[in-house]
């Protein structure tokens, strides 16, 4: 979900960009005009996420699913070692896709409990010559978020933030890397947005492609090839509907919560209705929860569709319903939806 202000502004705009007689899908990325909206999106990034001057921003394409073989082509070529926490089919994924380029160990893992919570963390697991340890911080298909970071010592640290990515503050300065699909939270699917320290740029694995080498990238501020415009244009209205109308980070999360908070209040007090994550591990931006059957599943998303929700059917490895409740929606979707919820359950115990 994109805010409504965003959408009127690129609707306003899609002819001519500000008297530039083009529309922003239809310039060069190598205008004068398009080099300034490239440049803001990413000044309005580091003042956003208070990034760092050590740490460079990339706009990249791939999807975060790229990152799950670009983390280790790049980062894992000293000891040849990672650490991967699995919490969810992500960073399975992740794990599964960097065993490929070297001796990669699971620290921490929840898949025993169907990912029905965050793994805790055993630091005595974590390996002191590890190159990097990665996790996913938000699990969009389970509903659950790390609220801690893990402690690596000297090890950098590496997430896939793409469902959580400017819905509350990051300690950027944590992190050696961070990357995210920008499709859940920032802009249209096609940008993937990459925050690397400066000294991990480094060299990468010899059989490395160009196009997946992060100093290539940076070297050429993210225009190596041409990168996807229009998503970086959306991004940069997005930054701007972030700073001058919810007020930053700290106001996001302040409204993020209390949108959840409405949800997950429900859930904790229905009789029909039980959320999916536990309640220490819950996400903030994907509510997963049932009702007392499959069957009565099958019929409040069907009942649900019908009457205007979007998209409510949870996954398929874990069944039931997932709201997923990012940045734009705003508090009234929460309150139809958790009004349509108690209707449902009034006609159906």
């Amino acid at each position: 979900m994109l805010p409504e202000n965003v959408l009127e502004t690129a609707a306003a705009e899609m002819l001519d960009y500000k008297d530039s007689g083009q529309s922003v899908m239809e310039m060069s990325h190598r205008s004068k005009v398009y080099d300034e909206i490239i440049k803001d999106a990413e000044k309005l990034l580091r003042e956003v996420m208070q990034i760092p001057d050590n740490y460079k921003v990339l706009f990249m394409q791939g999807g975060a699913s790229s990152q799950f073989a670009m983390v280790p082509m790049n980062l894992m070529t000293k000891s040849g070692k990672a650490d991967y926490v699995v919490s969810g089919e992500f960073s399975t994924k992740a794990y599964q896709e960097a065993e490929k380029y070297g001796d990669c160990k699971v620290v921490a893992s929840s898949k025993e409990d169907n990912f029905s919570h965050v793994p805790s963390f055993d630091e005595s697991e974590f390996r002191a010559d590890a190159d990097y340890l990665h996790y996913c911080m938000n699990n969009t298909i389970y509903g659950t978020f790390f609220s801690e970071i893990p402690n690596t010592a000297k090890v950098p640290l590496v997430s896939d933030i793409s469902s959580c990515i400017l819905s509350r503050p990051i300690d950027v300065s944590k992190f050696g890397v961070l990357y995210a699909g920008a499709q859940k939270n920032v802009a249209p699917a096609g940008l993937t947005i990459v925050i690397i320290r400066e000294d991990l740029l480094g060299e990468p694995i010899k059989q490395t492609p160009a196009m997946f080498t992060y100093k290539t990238i940076s070297d050429s501020d993210s225009m190596y090839n041409t990168p996807p415009c229009y998503s970086i244009y959306i991004c940069k209205l997005v930054l701007e509907w972030i700073k001058n109308d919810i007020g930053g980070l700290d106001k996001m999360a302040e409204r993020n919560i209390k949108k959840a908070q409405i949800l997950y209040d429900f859930l904790d007090s229905s009789k029909l209705f039980k959320g999916c994550a536990e309640k220490n591990s819950r996400s903030i931006m994907n509510v997963t929860f049932v009702s007392a059957s499959e069957e009565l599943d099958n019929k409040f998303i069907k009942e649900s569709t019908a009457a205007g929700f979007v998209n409510l059917k949870g996954h398929r490895s874990v069944g039931g319903m997932r709201a997923s409740i990012y940045n734009a929606m705003p508090v009234e979707g929460i309150e139809k939806l958790v009004a349509f919820m108690k209707k449902f359950e009034e006609e159906n115990s």
